[in-house]
């Protein structure tokens, strides 16, 4: 069992590379196990940064993955403090009509909506505290020697090079991670990045000049359409963070939309109900950045004992079943436990890779697909039928029937397992569909043949 100190009962010294989302939570956890924990970022403290960043996507979803991790560390409390509950998801139409859909039928069947600045500035806070974290801000990676192991850092408005030893380097900088780069450089392993053809832009809806919601505040909003898609998370000042979903290219792209009249054409074409909900819509759409997505698959995610990634630097998925942030703490929770129960680092950083990967290659896959799901598919009726017939199933045998979403969000099966346990009930559900069918269609002929049998008779005495 790994605890931080080494055979000698020396502290072990560990080094995390990115300190946001991933990389705080995994101080907070190396530093409970008794590691003595540096963590270099190359961005700012981002307790003393200006509240948000405008354009850059700052809400985000916490589901029953990202508090199990949060509630071992004892911060769930916290955040949930400062996050709004999202009951359900109110699905905006293309002919502007509203349907509420709720994410399940328990009352825990929420997600948490949740500034993502604010959540980094708690994390950062909470690892700060622990007896021998040390946060070292403004400093690029510049050199990992992954069989000693030593990162080389370098401040990032210049300055000398210092190079610092360790017995565990986590790589947890992104999904553009230079660990990961300088970790698997020479070795064997594959490495598959795809940038979706579609980028986003952030937009906001405004309380109204009473300071009140526009719109459901405790509530996901989405408005598909298959030229477009745009997903409101509440604040709790009242406001919604969207984030408008667009193709780079084409005639409903950013490309082509290039003046305001094409920008204000676009939504009330498309999502006619968000017109006048979008005060500063051209503003916004005009300043703020387009951002990117991007999928990471890759492996090795660890070597020899002395290195590992998490979270976007081993996976990142694209932001549409909501679970990045979610599995990147699951990654956390993951890491501590196979330190915990691996004498050999070798072994539990391998444990970590066999344990993790397969999982978050299926939740690459959920989440590409869920893409499709919520662009074209949940404001169609068979989606909503659907929807309510998991509902039924889920009221009548709830140890028997659990929908995908609701294993995926609101429960910690891992999901590899949850995707299979789903084909299982589809196709349960489709056997008995079929045999009901059957069943009413022999019925029928039953009847049918009974009535030819008395007509022939003729008419009776």
């Amino acid at each position: 069992m790994s605890s931080g100190r080494t055979p000698r009962g020396q502290q072990q010294r560990a080094v995390v590379v990115g300190a946001g989302l991933a990389g705080s939570l995994a101080a907070c956890f190396l530093a409970r196990r008794g590691y003595q924990v540096d963590v270099f970022e190359r961005r700012a403290d981002p307790r003393a940064a200006p509240a948000g960043v405008a354009g850059r996507s700052i809400n985000l979803g916490l589901s029953a993955r990202g508090m199990r991790a949060l509630r071992d560390v004892g911060l769930l409390d916290e955040v949930l403090k400062r996050s709004v509950p999202m009951r359900g998801r109110v699905v905006h139409r293309p002919d502007g009509t509203v349907r509420f859909q709720p994410y399940g039928v328990a009352e825990h069947h929420i997600l948490h909506s949740v500034l993502r600045d604010e959540l980094i500035a708690l994390l950062v806070d909470a690892a700060d505290a622990q007896p021998g974290v040390r946060f070292h801000f403004g400093r690029r990676l510049e050199l990992l020697d992954r069989d000693s192991p030593t990162v080389t850092v370098r401040p990032v408005d210049g300055g000398d090079r210092v190079t610092v030893a360790a017995d565990l380097v986590v790589g947890a900088d992104g999904a553009f991670s230079a660990t990961r780069r300088m970790l698997q450089h020479g070795l064997r392993g594959s490495h598959s990045q795809t940038v979706l053809d579609w980028g986003y832009k952030e937009l906001t809806i405004p309380p109204d000049p009473q300071g009140r919601p526009r719109v459901r505040l405790e509530a996901l909003h989405v408005w598909p359409a298959e030229q477009g898609l745009m997903v409101a998370h509440p604040n709790r000042d009242a406001s919604l963070t969207c984030s408008l979903f667009l193709p780079f290219d084409g005639p409903t792209g950013f490309t082509a939309l290039d003046t305001p009249a094409a920008i204000r054409g676009f939504i009330a074409r498309y999502m006619p109900d968000a017109t006048a909900l979008l005060p500063r819509l051209v503003e916004e759409f005009t300043s703020h950045p387009t951002g990117e997505l991007v999928t990471v698959r890759t492996t090795p995610w660890q070597h020899a004992g002395r290195v590992v990634l998490i979270g976007d630097a081993a996976h990142a998925v694209y932001p549409f079943y909501g679970q990045g942030m979610n599995a990147a703490f699951e990654d956390c929770l993951v890491l501590d436990r196979c330190l915990a129960r691996e004498p050999d680092p070798a072994g539990a950083l391998a444990a970590f890779e066999a344990t993790r990967r397969p999982h978050t290659d299926t939740l690459a896959e959920l989440s590409t697909r869920n893409f499709v799901e919520l662009r074209d598919r949940v404001h169609r009726p068979g989606y909503h039928l659907r929807s309510l017939a998991d509902q039924a199933l889920t009221r009548l045998a709830p140890e028997a029937w659990v929908p995908l979403y609701t294993m995926v969000a609101h429960t910690t099966t891992p999901y590899a397992e949850a995707v299979a346990r789903a084909k299982r009930q589809d196709r349960l559900l489709a056997a008995a569909l079929t045999g009901a069918a059957a069943a009413g269609v022999t019925a029928l002929a039953g009847a049918a043949r009974a009535v030819a049998r008395r007509r022939s008779r003729g008419p009776g005495c």
